[in-house]
């Protein structure tokens, strides 16, 4: 196994894996580590959108709009099979943002990122179905615009399997215990999961940890006091389907917040999130009874039918590693990233490039400007127009190369195949792997799950428990029962112990 490398990425989230594709894809020899599952943390508890950030220009971050609208359609592209449009509805409310100022912004919305592919701005009449079933009666007008949803744990995962196929080692369950900075290059000690040890060196470090990136920082740089984070925890809800339509919508909240309500995984309503100052270990947390009442507040202020906290099916929150530039609020702070470079004393020992902030819709820019920061690395960029893997899709022709799937392979349940499309893309032959028939893909868990694709997410895309599989690469958590989920569990525990 390879020790020497040029670059070392500590941090398996969006970040970390978008700069170790951009870095193998420019020859770079890469080492990404993540103590434990790719996208386990921030990157898996977003609200799943690659969207401009339409409040945010009501703080004035133009560029971080301009930035992340151009992205939007980018990635669109790159990724049609896990990233598709959707359409929002925001409900004008009196006694709250004007409807001037609501106008202005989605004006700026539709026209500073140069929007190509997603259909514009319109006025929505709210007393016209499906609107006036879901929506409270005060509410008469709004304004449907364009954003897009991403599966967000997917596009981790993708980064980083189209970082390998370049060339990158991808070491999952694997943590930087240690780091030592020798002149020109920096000797790491990794730790495996069952405790395994190992040094390898780098002639550069990328610190993405994320929550821990200041952590990090105090590994390699001990004698230097390292607080630039803001912990800002973010949480949802999820509901059984709330309402009939794939539209989504956007509430103004009293206090300047905003939540949404988006459809979610077919049979279910995704609603969130909040905006909670957070301390402590950002392992492992969960939604709080506050939050929750929070959230199902907020909604019931428009939705015709109130939900209660105890409706929910389930709940995820995640903490997002926001970079402190001292803003009054958690929902004023800026989502905009920002880099700090360490070269030593003199300015000339071997780089560590540690990274704050950020969104999923901005990291592939982020990366190539991670990258800048590196000029020993610097060369061609690359990223804008290549696909991720299995999304060597027609944006426009999505649909029809599902179609054309489904007569070919009529033997798998239709909708099955959607979600297998929706989640593999072009690759969906490697995951049924020339089967004729179900009968082929070996043992059925439930649903539309076979072991063909729970092998296939083992040899290919990094996995090694069942929440790997129900909860982060797919969310059939949702859809099996609690007995299929332990079926799926039990095959991981004979398959470690035949390893």
């Amino acid at each position: 196994m390879q020790n020497d490398f040029d670059l070392l990425v500590i941090g398996g989230g969006i970040n970390g894996a978008g700069i170790a594709r951009d870095a193998a894809g420019r020859g770079l020899s890469v080492c990404l580590v993540e103590k434990d599952d790719l996208a386990q943390a921030t990157s898996s508890a977003s609200t799943k959108l690659v969207h401009g950030g339409l409040r945010y220009l009501e703080h004035f971050e133009f560029r971080l709009v301009r930035e992340s609208l151009i992205e939007r359609e980018r990635l669109l592209t790159i990724a049609p099979h896990i990233i598709w449009p959707l359409r929002f509805v925001l409900p004008h409310d009196k006694g709250l943002r004007p409807k001037w100022m609501l106008r202005l912004g989605l004006f700026l919305y539709d026209h500073i990122g140069g929007r190509k592919r997603l259909p514009p701005t319109r006025d929505v009449n709210l007393r016209e179905a499906p609107h006036s079933a879901i929506l409270e009666d005060r509410l008469i007008r709004g304004w449907e615009y364009s954003d897009c949803w991403v599966e967000d744990s997917r596009l981790v995962v993708l980064n980083a399997l189209d970082a390998k196929e370049r060339g990158a080692d991808i070491r999952t369950r694997t943590e930087c215990v240690g780091l030592e900075r020798r002149e020109q290059v920096w000797i790491a000690t990794l730790r495996t999961a069952d405790g395994q040890e190992e040094r390898i060196t780098a002639r550069a470090i990328v610190n993405a940890a994320g929550p821990w990136v200041d952590a990090v920082l105090g590994q390699a740089l001990p004698r230097e006091t390292h607080t630039n984070l803001r912990l800002v925890k973010g949480s949802h809800l999820i509901f059984p389907k709330l309402y009939e339509g794939e539209h989504c919508y956007i509430f103004q909240n009293r206090d300047d917040r905003i939540i949404f309500a988006i459809p979610y995984e077919r049979d279910f309503t995704l609603v969130g999130t909040t905006d909670v100052g957070f301390q402590g270990d950002p392992t492992g947390i969960d939604i709080s009874a506050e939050e929750a009442a929070y959230i199902c507040n907020a909604a019931n202020e428009y939705l015709r039918s109130d939900i209660r906290p105890d409706q929910a099916v389930a709940s995820y929150a995640g903490v997002r590693p926001l970079y402190e530039n001292n803003a009054s609020s958690n929902s004023t702070v800026t989502r905009d990233y920002q880099f700090e470079l360490d070269r030593g004393e003199d300015g000339t020992a071997a780089p560590i490039l540690s990274i704050f902030g950020g969104k999923i819709t901005t990291y592939r820019k982020l990366a190539e400007h991670a990258l800048e920061k590196l000029p020993m690395f610097s060369s061609r960029q690359w990223t804008a127009d290549e696909p991720l893997p299995g999304g060597d899709i027609p944006v426009e022709r999505f649909e029809d190369k599902l179609a054309q799937l489904q007569m070919r392979i009529d033997w798998f349940p239709p909708h099955g195949l959607r979600r297998l499309f929706r989640a593999y893309g072009t690759r969906v032959k490697d995951v049924l792997a020339g089967a004729k028939s179900v009968a082929d893909l070996g043992v059925h868990f439930g649903g539309d799950l076979y072991e063909a694709e729970l092998r296939y997410l083992v040899e290919t895309e990094f996995a090694r428990s069942a929440a790997d599989v129900l909860k982060r690469r797919s969310k059939l958590y949702l859809h099996l029962t609690p007995e299929e989920q332990a079926r799926v569990d039990d095959w991981f525990e004979r398959e470690r112990a035949l390893a």
